[in-house]
């Protein structure tokens, strides 16, 4: 269900002359028996609210004085959100002739033509209040207090997400929170502006409209309304003609794929900065600790804790957004797909009663749902959405993942290569076009499953942030030794075997200078840097020392300096070597 909550404005909206009729009353009603949550969010007091609404305890929370103060009707709390202003104020507004006014726990009202008069005031007064207009009326709150701050706040009290709302209003004053919610509806007698902005517009006015939109609702999630909400769409990047290419939020499978080194890791950090920076919560599940530089999560795990189902849960569920990835390496190797296995399922229940996590990040996913993982079918729903695998083959993994992807972003080497291999899994036929392309760094080519176009060739948007990697797995932990590099010398005599790159540096300051040139122009560095630590920057560096020509000695320091420019190193075990 993409849609947890409707947030509609009172008058105008919900209510005609002041009052609800009851057809709006009873598919009020339905609307909470599918489980979903009602959201009131008016300019009204709230006194004025009880007196005319007997049925407000069908909400589960309003937001009165235009988002200034919280009310939870089940428990008849009030929680005023903002300060209002000093007394000395409403008097001057009298003095000055302003009438009729309005005073509520944080609001000040009155009507036009006041609001030239209200502004002398507060600029008299050197007050930090702002105007707020609806339909005559002249609402002064404090700054930065309007329906979208109160409607975030009943949403935090809520533990929801603005990205599961569907918001419904009418006049000036719902701008705010009908751009803030993942879609914004305006009912059919609302001002022509708000009309212009929403996502869609009613055919029926005041209550009729709300029974519509509830109708929709319930009937299919809003599903026909997805083409118009391309707002949230993610950016990808951009095509060889300079056009943005966007990938939908909601509802889609991206699979990331190719050679080692291709930029599958410098890809989906970019996807991951962009999710965060609208406010889309994920959660990264990481078997080889490859996320903890990233400075957008919370962290669960490390190379000798390990991380519970449990914790996973208790972090995504709170109320304020958190971002989690969930390091793996302090899990036995054996054990971790059945981590995964009772992880996944735990992450569904918790988005079937929030709608989050809204995206769920599997990295290495061959590892955990390899071609032949048997409980495939139980473990993901045929349903599952919202859910970004990365992997070296895409035949590597288990088809029942291949099936669902809707979009498959193959980088690295011959990526036309990689979607054929796609295609063989799944018994696809191959896209129209598909040819041979050749990827710079940063590019992809993006093939939108099942969409009657070729793939195209996208120069990504690259991350804002550098991130410098810090992670022990690379500077002091055992990578194992399939990760390793070994240091074989000309002639393959020597098998000096570096699990990681604390081990790196020491070995290479002892070498003899024909065995380190020898790896060097052989470009075994930058190889075991791209694939091994997986560092497409600290192999860039190693390929340029390899092109400068310098002696031993200085090419051993500079690529020391790249290594430690990039990794937190223990100094006392760099120094010794």
């Amino acid at each position: 269900m993409r849609y947890h909550v409707l947030a509609a404005d009172y008058d105008g909206t919900l209510a005609t002359d002041g009052r609800v009729d009851p057809p709006t009353i009873d598919a009020l009603r339905r609307l909470k028996e599918s489980g979903r949550k009602l959201v009131m969010v008016t300019g009204r007091e709230l006194d004025q609210l009880l007196e005319i609404l007997p049925e407000i305890d069908l909400f589960d929370r309003v937001v009165a004085e235009n988002g200034a103060l919280l009310y939870r009707p089940r428990e008849k709390e009030e929680e005023t959100l903002a300060e209002g202003p000093p007394a000395e104020f409403v008097e001057r507004l009298k003095a000055r002739g302003v009438g009729p006014i309005s005073v509520g726990r944080v609001i000040v009202a009155t009507w036009e033509p006041h609001e030239s008069t209200v502004l002398d005031v507060v600029r008299e007064m050197g007050l930090e209040l702002q105007v707020i207009f609806n339909k005559g009326a002249v609402m002064i709150l404090p700054s930065g207090v309007n329906k979208a701050t109160g409607l975030e706040a009943a949403l935090l009290d809520l533990g929801l997400s603005a990205h599961n709302v569907v918001a419904i209003g009418d006049a000036e004053n719902d701008h705010a929170f009908l751009a803030s919610s993942e879609c914004g509806v305006a009912v059919s007698n609302a001002l022509p502006t708000l009309k212009e902005r929403a996502d869609w517009t009613t055919a029926g006015d005041h209550g009729r409209g709300v029974v519509q939109l509830i109708e929709g609702l319930i009937a299919d999630d809003l599903a026909s309304l997805e083409p118009k909400l391309t707002r949230h769409d993610l950016l990808l990047g951009e095509d060889e003609e300079g056009r943005e290419v966007r990938i939908p939020s909601y509802g889609r499978n991206v699979l990331v794929a190719g050679t080692s080194g291709g930029g599958k890791s410098t890809l989906t950090t970019g996807l991951l900065e962009r999710l965060s920076e609208s406010r889309h919560q994920f959660v990264i599940i990481d078997p080889e600790g490859d996320y903890d530089e990233l400075e957008l999560t919370m962290k669960l795990g490390d190379p000798k804790n390990a991380p519970t189902v449990d914790e996973v849960e208790e972090l995504l569920a709170r109320p304020e957004k958190e971002d989690v990835s969930v390091n793996m390496l302090g899990i036995d190797l054996r054990d971790r797909p059945a981590f995964s296995d009772q992880l996944i399922p735990r992450l569904q229940d918790l988005r079937a009663h929030t709608g989050r996590p809204h995206w769920i990040v599997v990295d290495e996913v061959h590892h955990l749902m390899p071609a032949s993982w048997q409980p495939a079918p139980l473990v993901i729903p045929k349903d599952l959405h919202g859910v970004l695998y990365i992997t070296v083959e895409p035949d590597s993994i288990a088809p029942a993942l291949l099936e669902a992807v809707d979009v498959l972003l193959a980088v690295g080497g011959e990526p036309e290569k990689t979607i054929r291999r796609f295609c063989e899994a799944t018994g696809r036929a191959e896209p129209k076009g598909l040819k041979p392309v050749e990827l710079e760094r940063g590019e992809t080519l993006a093939w939108f499953v099942g969409e009657d176009r070729p793939p195209v060739k996208v120069k990504t948007t690259a991350p804002k942030s550098q991130r410098r990697r810090h992670s022990r797995k690379y500077a002091e932990g055992n990578l194992g030794p399939d990760r390793s590099f070994y240091f074989k010398g000309p002639e393959g005599k020597l098998n000096l075997r570096a699990q990681n790159l604390v081990a790196f540096l020491q070995l290479a300051e002892g070498l003899d200078d024909a065995t380190w040139d020898h790896h060097l122009q052989q470009g075994d560095y930058a190889l075991w840097f791209r694939e091994g630590i997986k560092d497409d920057e600290l192999a860039e560096a190693a390929e340029q020392v390899a092109a400068s020509g310098l002696a031993a000695d200085e090419s051993r320091a500079k690529i020391k300096e790249a290594v430690e420019e990039r990794y937190t190193l223990p100094a006392e075990r760099v120094t010794s070597a």
